[in-house]
């Protein structure tokens, strides 16, 4: 049986336990109701369109196919392809964007201790969209007709390999210069312009229909989701994430410096390679698949840092809800804000991103790290 604490030291151990548990409580709702949010919107979303179903044929369809013997009400064949077959596969796709954008994004801020450190601000997009750039440009001219079969595949293989390449150049030349957070940074930087450059030479010389191929591609969207897609994404996705969990610990560590990381056993180069490749390889796989979609793996740290605060354990599954979150609302806005036509969902993440991480800025002194 344990003895009572008493005294005023053992007070104040009580107290500053039942504030840890109120706090760790907070958070942990926070996070419930960004699930629930998630959801809520994911049924809403899918219901959502020209062809009129609603929010209980959506769950008739999706409890019909999650449990094959149980009686429901009559559902149409219509609505069952229409659900199964056209709008889930793109909003698992968005809440998967979503989740690597966002995920990646906190994990960069972190171990970079940069609060406007995203998976573009170190190039990886640039490096993706020089490799998808090469592919739409070099596929159409060698492969010719063929291209409309292999040409998807070409395209994701090359993105997702450039994406790779930019962060281990990145590493590499911070490893020569010494693997601090401003090399790191400046580094992507620098390749994101060259890659940039590199980009505008293909567009530059390309034909017309590669050119077009090639700026819907840097737009970003969510058009070319399927089943596929999102059974080869779920698991690279969902095991990054986990295994960046498993660093969050030593995040919070190197958040108090790198020397009192280093003093609490933290390999600090070791954490910041480990992290910054299952980071850049959660979002180069996205990239390649959605192309540019820019914003929600800086805005959405930000906003969990107001709601949950700067610890890791927390941060990163609420910034990765948060994100898909915000993606899905945006891709649903784009396709019925001028419907038939839908915009491309990289546009409407920058238009509405940019004012609002603006917004963010203002309206606090300093950034919440």
């Amino acid at each position: 049986m344990s003895i009572p604490e008493t005294g005023k030291d053992g007070a104040g151990v009580i107290e500053f336990e039942e504030i840890y548990q109120r706090s760790t409580a907070r958070k942990l709702t926070v996070i419930a109701i960004l699930l629930i949010l998630l959801i809520v919107i994911l049924l809403v979303s899918t219901a959502t369109g020209v062809a009129g179903i609603t929010v209980s044929d959506v769950a008739r369809v999706i409890v019909s196919k999650i449990i094959p013997g149980l009686q429901l009400a009559t559902i149409s064949e219509l609505a069952e392809v229409i659900v199964v077959e056209l709008r889930l596969p793109r909003i698992f796709l968005a809440i998967l964007a979503g989740f690597s954008l966002a995920g990646a994004g906190a994990v960069k801020q972190s171990v970079l201790r940069n609060p406007l450190v995203s998976p573009f601000t170190l190039g990886i997009s640039a490096g993706a969209s020089l490799g998808a750039a090469i592919a739409i440009v070099m596929g159409k001219s060698v492969l010719g007709s063929s291209f409309v079969v292999a040409g998807k595949y070409l395209i994701v293989c090359n993105a997702f390999l450039f994406g790779m390449i930019t962060m281990l150049l990145i590493y590499g030349i911070a490893k020569i210069k010494g693997a601090i957070p401003e090399t790191l940074i400046l580094a992507g930087v620098a390749l994101g312009y060259l890659f940039q450059a590199g980009v505008s030479s293909l567009k530059y010389f390309s034909d017309h229909e590669a050119l077009k191929d090639l700026v819907v591609w840097l737009m970003g969207g969510l058009w070319g989701a399927t089943w596929e897609t999102v059974l080869i994404l779920l698991p690279i996705v969902l095991i990054c994430l986990l295994l960046l969990e498993r660093h969050t610990w030593d995040l919070n560590a190197l958040s108090a410096g790198e020397e009192v990381a280093k003093s609490l056993g933290v390999n600090v180069d070791r954490l910041r390679l480990t992290t910054l490749i299952l980071a850049t390889l959660m979002a180069s796989s996205t990239i390649a698949f959605t192309g540019i979609i820019g914003f929600i793996g800086l805005v959405s740290p930000h906003l969990c840092r107001f709601l949950v605060g700067s610890d890791n354990r927390f941060l990163l599954p609420a910034a990765a809800l948060m994100g898909a979150v915000l993606l899905l609302l945006a891709d649903t806005l784009a396709r019925i804000v001028l419907a038939p036509v839908e915009l491309p969902v990289g546009i409407l993440t920058s238009l509405i991103g940019a004012p609002f991480f603006l917004y963010l800025l203002l309206r606090k002194k300093q950034l919440h790290w």
